[in-house]
């Protein structure tokens, strides 16, 4: 094979996999019959998770960020179908909680590649993990506050910890997620040396730590890389200070975060991650031996997931077209916290109806069934004329769905199916109307 014949067969190869693997999912790449022939089967609303397209968005990470340690931020969807799938692609587990480090252990996860990350966490939370990190002594645990350090000691913790630094970069789709610059998030960037000097002497300190919000898009790149370049300079300043001031402290890694955004809006262009990793390398510097650590969870999870809900009222008003599903802030919260966007596909599906792609555009609110004036999925979208019956795909909806789903108005919570290798199988049931009272105890009355 001449030199040139090779060179033509890697473009080919490379043109393939990018076919396959493309850098984003729309909710028109899905299959309309089988997501008709599921919620057929199943009933709605309902949650599809394709575990083949979690897998895939996996293998983009590790390949854009060779020499990372990737840790899914298990957050964005705990199931365990997920999880087990981003185990098995090679991430690690980052948890914000007990109950997600308790998720990411049944899924098989070992310590060494678990990293509890923590905000504010309740005593029961650190008992829990301290106890975890007896057993599993390779846990790492990050802290973000003096206070969070004080009380891991009084519970004789002196294992592996990392130093959440709040950097004053933030970013994100929406002000509630933009953690890089709130108080809330990490110790202050300018006591954050001190602190993490001082944590030595109590805990092995592996690394620090800095996230600068969810769902970052193009646009915000550079708050990214301001983050990441700070952080650079101050594990450059631990791990090589001056003699006379410090000893040098022995990091392993520097987390830089997540919040890789993905395009919900059908125009939006995808991330281009490999140049948000070149950027990303570049802002961190020389890091003398030490890691690169990322946390993406939308990126790995959101376009992998729909959400089926069937339309049941079409109310025409002087105002708009009101259609009326059965699917509300309960099962998809986004909306109605962040006014977030997510496309939706009508599949049809109504009797004596034609094809969705055979009628007219109209502009309607798709509304759901909770008795709240902001339970809408979208307001004044033009959609193929939804009719009494039709089953509407809601896209994008892998991340932090079915995670924020809730019992609001006492309805129970869908039913997940999930995808791999062309088979469905539910991997969480639908909530019973008897499932919304199992923790509830009768009173006492008069004893």
């Amino acid at each position: 094979m001449t030199a040139e014949t090779a060179e033509t067969a890697e473009t080919a190869e490379a043109e393939r996999d990018a076919d396959a693997n493309p850098p984003v999912r729309r909710t028109g790449d899905w299959d309309g019959d089988r997501l008709a022939a599921l919620a057929d089967e199943h009933d709605t609303p309902l949650y599809v998770q394709d575990l083949d397209r979690t897998r895939e968005n996996c293998e983009r990470l590790r390949s854009a960020f060779p020499d990372a340690d990737v840790r899914y931020a298990v957050k964005a969807h705990t199931g365990r179908a997920v999880l087990e799938t981003v185990r098995e692609a090679g991430l690690d587990a980052e948890c914000a909680s007990a109950g997600e480090l308790d998720r990411a252990l049944a899924a098989g996860f070992d310590g060494d590649r678990l990293h509890y990350t923590a905000v504010n966490p309740p005593a029961r939370d650190l008992d829990y993990v301290v106890d975890v990190a007896e057993r599993e002594p390779d846990l790492t645990i990050t802290a973000g506050a003096v206070d969070t350090l004080d009380r891991l000691a009084e519970r004789g913790y002196d294992g592996r910890l990392c130093l959440r630094v709040n950097p004053g970069v933030g970013a994100g789709h929406h002000a509630k997620v933009t953690t890089g610059s709130a108080p809330k998030f990490g110790v202050p960037y300018d006591r954050a040396t001190r602190v993490a000097r001082e944590a030595a002497a109590r805990f092995d300190v592996v690394g620090v730590h800095a996230h600068a919000g969810s769902g970052i898009d193009p646009d915000q790149l550079d708050s990214h890389r301001e983050l990441v370049s700070r952080m650079g300079d101050l594990a450059r300043d631990l791990i090589d200070p001056d003699p006379a001031v410090a000893d040098p402290l022995d990091l392993e890694y520097v987390d830089v975060g997540g919040g890789f955004g993905v395009p919900y809006r059908e125009d939006d262009e995808p991330l281009d991650l490999p140049a948000v990793a070149d950027a990303t390398r570049e802002a961190v510097g020389d890091l003398s031996g030490l890691a690169l650590a990322i946390e993406p969870g939308r990126y790995v999870v959101a376009d992998a997931g729909v959400l089926l809900t069937r339309v049941n009222t079409v109310k025409p008003t002087p105002e708009e077209t009101v259609v009326g599903v059965d699917a509300g802030m309960t099962d998809l919260l986004r909306p109605a916290m962040y006014d977030a966007y997510h496309p939706i596909r009508n599949l049809g599906g109504a009797a004596d109806e034609p094809a969705p792609a055979d009628r007219e555009a109209t502009s309607v609110t798709v509304a759901g069934p909770i008795c709240e004036t902001g339970d809408t999925l979208c307001r004044d979208r033009a959609l193929s004329r939804p009719a009494r019956g039709d089953l509407l795909a809601v896209g994008v909806a892998g991340a932090y769905g079915y995670e924020m789903a809730n019992q609001y108005n006492s309805r129970p919570r869908p039913a997940e199916v999930a995808l791999t290798d062309g088979e469905a199988t539910v991997v969480r049931r639908r909530e019973r109307l008897a499932d919304l009272t199992t923790v509830e105890e009768a009173p006492e009355v008069g004893r």
